[in-house]
């Protein structure tokens, strides 16, 4: 039997998804299909939502700006997704539809498929760059894997602290201005961007000085276009080790698949084939 998946939001015309997916289907030897579903902001999200559970899809995917509106019409939520107040990742369990949030387990994964070691001590103090919904995402899932030290820096405090109030009893964590954050940026082992700066066409723009990190730390960008944004580039001219942040598109895509399907994708070379199409090449 085929399975059918599905993407919505808007605008998602230029998803990476479909191609994802269908690697992932044929690494797994299954028959199906990935299809975007655009839902116009002047359209009735409900109207469309009634079609979807008229075509029985096995599962879909949940983009801005809809990962808040599609809960009310879900059956069931899980623990992560109802934690972040957000879901991008729906499955069809015997005609219930659960809403899951596969953001942070797949930054998670992908933070992990290249720096293994790194979890083999919680002791590690970790910095988070932003406050929005990626950062909600990986503080939480950090705090679940039990990363002990999580300094959060923001443009503004309030956001920052609402994202602290997550954590675990056992979980520390600081509240920085980004200047507080720069100036003792050598006391991080793990640095992760997750605001927009330095996304094209503002490739430029870093929204931190990394002079003085140390070259054992790594540094992380979820921002994929361009693959290595500017705060990157400083991160190696320091000697400190990169992550690339397309990677985290195919992890927690590989989630998602492994929600629907009960099946664990390989990744193989996908995060290198995934850099050339962004790259053009």
């Amino acid at each position: 039997m085929a399975n059918h998946f599905a993407l919505i939001g808007y605008p998602i015309k230029h998803s990476l998804s479909p191609w994802i997916h269908e690697q992932f289907l044929k690494k797994t030897n299954l028959e199906g299909t990935y299809t975007i579903h655009e839902i116009p902001l002047t359209d009735s999200f409900e109207d469309h939502v009634k079609k979807l559970k008229e075509t029985r899809i096995n599962g879909f995917n949940v983009t801005v700006p809809y990962k808040q509106e599609i809960i009310p019409f879900l059956d069931e939520i899980d623990g992560m997704a109802s934690k972040m107040g957000a879901v991008n990742t729906v499955a069809n369990k015997d005609g219930k539809w659960i809403g899951y949030n596969t953001d942070g387990i797949g930054y998670l994964r992908s933070l992990e498929s290249k720096f293994p070691a790194l979890f083999l001590n919680m002791q590690k103090r970790v910095l988070v760059i932003g406050a929005g919904g990626a950062a909600r995402g990986i503080f939480c899932a950090l705090d679940s894997a039990g990363f002990k030290y999580i300094d959060i820096t923001n443009r503004t405090a309030r956001s920052a602290q609402e994202i602290a109030e997550l954590r675990s009893s056992d979980t520390n964590t600081a509240i920085l201005t980004l200047k507080e954050a720069e100036d003792n940026i050598k006391d991080y082992d793990v640095i992760i961007q997750t605001t927009s700066v330095g996304m094209k066409p503002t490739v430029d723009a870093s929204i931190i000085n990394l002079d003085h990190v140390r070259q054992d730390s790594i540094v992380s960008d979820i921002i994929y276009q361009p693959i290595k944004t500017k705060l990157l580039q400083q991160a190696e001219t320091s000697g400190a080790s990169v992550h690339f942040g397309h990677t985290m598109l195919i992890y927690q895509a590989q989630y998602a698949f492994e929600i629907w399907t009960n099946k664990k994708s390989p990744i193989d070379d996908m995060d290198l084939k995934l850099q050339l199409i962004l790259e053009g090449r």
